[in-house]
């Protein structure tokens, strides 16, 4: 059975951790990354268990070619797995339809306006977050008439498990000086940085009411699959976890 894990919410999303799939080896289990090696047949028997979860016809689901940038689509129907536009962010006022995001460290955020029959997902990374996805998502589903927005953060690498350089440090610090409160500092040109609460900021300072769901992806190995952990170890390839929210009728 897959596992997931809901914020506060009241529409139909998950964040599924990587038990309950059929992948084996690296990709072991619920492997929902149409990239890498995993076999094609596999991923696409996870992503239907994960969209059955919450309620969603598989055929429904929808992905993206994530980028780590701040496009945001607006989707109005669905399409195949793997066939999605490179973007790092979905909105839709369309009944049925599900969005996932793919990650194995960057942020998951799930944004519901359920007055409106609204909602939103975005892939988070730090230059994705830093370059504004969580603004332009947010701006692209009041655009669609969302007015209370509400989002969630799901599982991503925190702040224990997250040492950066100079370069993350400075560019998001040269940005608003404000947010080197994300950063704790382990030696001369070494930091530890929160990226979840540095995306609620982003987010609380637009007005969007936020709640972080804090499991740690790189620590927890049982439960996600970790870019960086997987590098760490040279490990070579490996598997990601997905996101769904859907939209109500």
């Amino acid at each position: 059975m897959v596992r997931m894990l809901t914020g506060d919410m009241m529409v139909p999303h998950g964040f599924f951790t990587r038990e309950g799939g059929v992948s084996t080896g690296a990709y072991q289990s619920l492997n929902c990354g149409m990239s890498g090696q995993d076999a094609p047949v596999h991923v696409i028997e996870n992503r239907a268990r994960a969209a059955w979860a919450i309620g969603a016809d598989p055929s429904c689901l929808v992905g993206l070619k994530q980028v780590h940038g701040t496009h945001v689509i607006i989707v109005t129907k669905g399409w195949a797995a793997g066939d999605g536009p490179v973007a790092d962010a979905m909105v839709t006022d369309r009944a049925g339809i599900a969005l996932g995001v793919i990650t194995a460290d960057c942020a998951p955020v799930l944004l519901s306006d359920s007055t409106n029959r609204i909602v939103g997902a975005a892939h988070a990374g730090w230059r994705g977050a830093a370059a504004g996805v969580l603004e332009a998502t947010v701006a692209a589903m009041q655009a669609l008439g969302a007015e209370t927005i509400s989002a969630v953060i799901g599982p991503c690498i925190q702040r224990d498990s997250y040492e950066v350089g100079a370069d993350l440090h400075n560019a998001i610090v040269s940005r608003e000086p404000a947010h080197i409160c994300f950063f704790s500092q382990t030696s001369e040109d070494h930091w530890q940085f929160d990226l979840s609460g540095y995306a609620a900021k982003r987010l609380a300072l637009i007005g969007i009411r936020t709640s972080i769901i804090p499991h740690d992806t790189y620590a927890e190995e049982d439960l996600f699959f970790s870019h960086r952990r997987r590098t760490k170890r040279a490990e070579g390839v490996g598997g990601h976890q997905i996101s769904i929210i859907r939209n109500q009728a």
